[in-house]
C-alpha cells in the first residue's frame, strides 16, 4: 500500500499516523511491520516513533499475519461439575480467562482446550467455550460451554437474568443490613483502566448486598448481581465509598494478599443438556480464608 503524508500529517507519530490511515489494522500490528522493517518512508525502514515532516511518501508492505488461535496448555484445572454440554470450573485468582491486552498464554482458555476434546466454537478461536467473564484476580465458579447448541442455550439465559450469581465479597468500613444498587456502569473518563457508576450515565446495572459478617474496618458481604456488567461490584462498591479490600484500582487500601477480595460463590443455570436446574458452589479459597480470619 503507497501512503502520501499531508500538511495535516505533520508532527505525528508514523504508527499514529498509520493507524488513522489503516483502521482495520491495530496499532500493535502496525508497529509489528514497522520493527520487521515491512514500512518503507522514503525508501528507507521508519521508525514507530519517527514524527511525520508533512511530505514523506510511504510504502507498506501489508501481508496479514497469521490469525490468533488459542494453544493447548497443560495447566491443572479443578472441576466443580460437568454434562455432556457444558462444565463449571474453579477459576484461580490471577488467571486471565482468555488472551488478550499482552497476555497470550497461560490463560483458562489455554488450560480447557487442554483438558477438553471438545467446546463451543461460537466465540471463535480465541475464546472456544467461553459463556461469561470472572476479573482476572476474581476466583470462583465460571460455566464453560462444550459445544454451540449449548453456548448459545446458556447465553440466553444470561442475557434474560435467568442465571443466579452469588458472590462473596470484603468491603472497606461498615454496611449495615442489605441494599440495592441500581447505577448504571460506564468506562471511566479519567482512568480507561476502570469502570465508573459515579457519572449517572452508562449501561443498567443491578446489585444486591447483604452485610453477613462486621469487623473493625470492613464489611463481609454476599453479593447477588442481576447483571453482568465489566467490572460491577467493583465499580459499585466503590460507588458507595466502600470499595472491595485490596482493590487499589477502585481506590482500597494496598493488602499483603496480591489480590482483592471477591470470590463468584455460586451458580445457577438450566443445563442445556437435561433442562434440571443446577446449583453449583464454590467455597472461599484458602488465601481469601486466611485473609478473612486475620481479620
Amino acid at each position: 500500500m503507497q501512503l502520501t503524508a499531508g500538511t495535516a500529517d505533520k508532527g505525528k507519530r508514523l504508527d499514529a499516523m498509520l493507524h488513522e490511515r489503516m483502521p482495520e489494522f491495530s496499532r500493535s500490528r502496525l508497529q509489528t511491520w514497522i520493527k520487521a522493517a515491512r514500512v518503507l518512508v522514503d525508501g528507507k525502514p521508519g521508525k514507530a516513533s519517527y514524527q511525520l515532516r508533512g511530505s514523506e511518501s510511504i510504502v507498506v508492505d501489508a501481508l496479514p499475519l497469521p490469525p490468533l488461535k488459542a494453544a493447548a496448555e497443560d495447566i491443572p484445572l479443578q472441576v466443580l461439575y460437568e454434562d455432556a454440554c457444558c462444565v463449571v470450573i474453579e477459576k484461580p485468582a490471577g488467571m486471565v480467562v482468555h488472551a488478550g491486552a499482552g497476555v497470550h498464554n497461560g490463560t483458562l482458555v489455554n488450560a480447557l482446550l487442554h483438558h477438553f476434546k471438545s467446546l463451543s466454537a461460537v466465540g471463535g478461536d480465541l475464546r472456544p467455550g467461553i459463556v461469561h467473564r470472572l476479573d482476572r484476580f476474581t476466583s470462583g465458579a465460571l460455566v464453560v460451554a462444550k459445544e454451540d447448541a449449548s453456548h448459545l442455550a446458556l447465553a440466553k439465559q444470561f442475557a434474560g437474568r435467568t442465571v443466579e450469581k452469588i458472590y462473596l465479597t470484603l468491603v472497606e468500613g461498615r454496611m449495615e443490613g442489605k441494599g440495592r444498587i441500581t447505577k448504571p456502569i460506564t468506562r471511566d473518563p479519567r482512568n480507561r483502566a476502570r469502570m465508573t457508576a459515579r457519572l449517572e450515565t452508562g449501561r443498567t446495572a443491578l446489585t444486591d448486598w447483604e452485610a453477613v459478617e462486621h469487623f473493625r474496618a470492613h464489611t463481609f458481604l454476599k453479593i447477588k448481581i442481576g447483571t453482568g456488567r465489566t467490572h460491577q461490584i467493583r465499580a459499585h462498591m466503590a460507588a458507595l465509598s466502600h470499595p472491595v479490600a485490596g482493590d487499589k484500582l477502585y481506590g482500597a487500601k494496598v493488602s499483603p494478599w496480591n489480590r482483592y477480595f471477591l470470590h463468584a460463590h455460586r451458580l445457577s443455570f438450566d443445563s442445556p443438556a437435561t433442562g434440571a436446574r443446577v446449583v453449583v458452589e464454590s467455597p472461599l479459597t484458602p488465601d481469601l480464608m486466611e485473609w478473612k480470619s486475620s481479620l
